[in-house]
């Protein structure tokens, strides 16, 4: 197991941990975050060596995995292609069949639609699914340096990406007032080696940009490493007020059972 932060900030970086690890301790304050390969040794280690021990523990990419117990299985499916054409990989994205959803608690629709989760959980009915369905549209932030500040308006961008979708962050960047010089993309989790930064760095001066404008996760990995001025894109998550009053019952429920 690997403490990434005991809830004051990353104790490691990216290439250690992890570049999500590393972004969500930076962005939770007062949340422990570990990563692990065996998720049930990490979460009895975490045990062990947190203080005082953690009552709840959220697993990213849980829902697949069956060896480990979970009281509460959330189902995320992204707005703009919710059930990924039905296929499964390597055809398709889908990880399992539709019919696995019987064994999700609730779903969320997430990201900009005219769709409501409680649409998506209908139509998932016809698949054993029986549970309640919520919206968490997505909000995108000012750009913002690393170096502190909004990245001015008319500022001329480099966008840099290394995400699975990196056409969502530059249909994001183009909200902005800002003069998109070009755009480089890499593969999902690119750990950035000496070669990439240097492609970076000429791009960025072949364009003659003012920053180099990137993913909060990318950012990162680059901050520290790159020469020239860095910007990134927030963007959050507004889950509907109803999706917190469902989950502190069922939290609630689950606390005192075993109280």
């Amino acid at each position: 197991m690997r403490l990434v932060s005991t809830g004051e900030g990353p104790l490691l970086g990216p290439t250690v941990a992890g570049d999500e690890p590393v972004l969500l301790a930076g962005m939770l304050p007062g949340v422990s975050v570990v990563v692990g390969p065996d998720r049930y040794e990490a979460g009895r280690q975490a045990m062990e060596r947190l203080g005082p021990g953690p009552e709840v523990f959220v697993l990213d990419d849980g829902f697949s995995h069956l060896r480990l117990f979970r009281d509460i299985d959330l189902l995320a499916f992204p707005s703009d292609d919710p059930f990924a054409g039905g296929r499964l990989l390597p055809g398709g994205r889908l990880r399992e069949p539709l019919s696995a959803v019987r064994r999700a608690d609730a779903v969320i629709l997430t990201g900009e639609t005219e769709l409501t989760g409680a649409e998506i959980a209908s139509a998932l009915r016809g698949f054993g699914f029986d549970g309640p369905g919520f919206s968490a549209p997505s909000r995108v932030g000012r750009p913002r340096l690393a170096a502190g500040g909004l990245l001015p308006d008319g500022a001329r961008v480099l966008l840099v990406a290394a995400i699975a979708r990196p056409q969502r962050f530059f249909e994001a960047a183009r909200q902005f007032d800002l003069d998109i010089a070009d755009t480089l993309t890499f593969a999902d989790h690119h750990d950035y080696p000496s070669s990439s930064l240097t492609g970076i760095e000429e791009a960025y001066q072949e364009s003659h940009a003012d920053a180099v404008l990137t993913t909060t996760k990318d950012e990162v990995k680059l901050l520290g490493r790159l020469d020239i001025p860095l910007a990134s894109l927030p963007v959050t998550a507004e889950p509907q007020e109803e999706l917190w009053l469902w989950l502190d019952r069922r939290l609630d429920q689950q606390i005192a059972a075993i109280r």
